[in-house]
């Protein structure tokens, strides 16, 4: 602020004066303060940002598998061979396919095979939250097939959809409750360690969540459930129920202690689908449908 110089004003002037002079600087003073606190408080967010933003990477740059697990005895390798038939018939992406398994007879040898870990307690579908361990050894992005689906048309968009996020089937129970939201594990497609706490968790107690839960993938809702930002269902006309969606519920029927179609039959098939899913029973092989037996080999 510039001098002033005083003799021009009168005893009584120069009061005034100073007085607006004082409050001029003591504003002045604050608005220098206020704009000091906003720069600081701009340098806080910045940081804030950069210590929560975590590095993504574009799918697209990453290294593309297609896994299955063979644990046991339920299926034989004929539902590995099979599986990795189809994709190699209905996918152009660029992938590597690989068998989580124990039991590695007469399976292709075009197929990669990473062996299961012996004793740990784990068995069927309990291995899949593996499928999240950090130190799994996969890196890129891994799309999962269960043994008992037929996939019938291209299955590029499984990598490409929604890339980064973790996607999963909506539950087929919404074929009877439409507001249906828990999770079916056929098939998934994570970025391999993206989401490790599933894993880490399970493993910490693994037999008590293995009481707990009906099995793997309601344990995957329960770790996701409130984190609606990193996974997304599939679209449900993509990846259907065969004996629920693509088939009447109303042809099944047991016999000898086995759930079966009464009646061979062409299945519904909405534009979009590309996956059916055999849940349960019937198996693939059990199902004396055209459609199926042209489209599971």
């Amino acid at each position: 602020m510039a001098k002033i110089d005083k003799s021009q004003y009168t005893k009584e002037e120069w009061k005034v004066v100073r007085e607006a002079r004082r409050q001029q600087k003591s504003a002045e003073r604050a608005q220098k303060a206020q704009k000091k606190q906003e720069k600081l408080k701009d340098t806080e967010r910045t940081e804030i940002v950069a210590v929560n933003q975590q590095p993504t990477i574009s799918s697209s740059n990453l290294k593309n598998y297609i896994v299955c697990l063979k644990h046991g005895t339920k299926y034989g390798a004929e539902y590995v061979n099979n599986l990795y038939n189809m994709t190699q018939r209905h996918c152009t992406v660029p992938h590597e396919f690989v068998c989580f398994t124990d039991d590695i007879r007469d399976i292709n040898p075009n197929i990669q095979i990473i062996h299961l870990k012996p004793g740990n307690g784990l068995s069927g579908w309990w291995y899949k939250p593996t499928f999240f361990d950090k130190n799994l050894q996969l890196t890129g992005n891994i799309l999962y097939f269960d043994l008992d689906i037929v996939i019938h048309d291209n299955i590029d968009k499984l990598f490409t959809y929604n890339e980064g996020k973790f996607m999963i089937c909506r539950d087929f129970n919404r074929s009877i409750r439409h507001d249906w939201n828990r999770m079916n594990s056929s098939v998934f497609r994570l970025q391999a360690g993206s989401l490790p706490w599933v894993y880490d968790t399970f493993i910490q107690n693994a037999p008590v969540h293995i009481r707990k839960f009906h099995g793997d993938q309601d344990w995957i809702f329960d770790q996701l459930k409130d984190k609606k930002n990193i996974w997304q269902f599939w679209p449900d006309n993509w990846i259907q129920s065969y004996k629920w969606e693509m088939r009447d519920r109303n042809d099944l029927e047991r016999d000898n202690g086995r759930r079966n179609f009464k009646h061979k039959a062409v299945p519904r098939i909405p534009k979009e689908c590309c996956v059916a899913v055999f849940h349960g029973e019937p198996h693939p092989h059990q199902v004396e449908d055209d459609w199926v037996k042209e489209n599971w080999k």
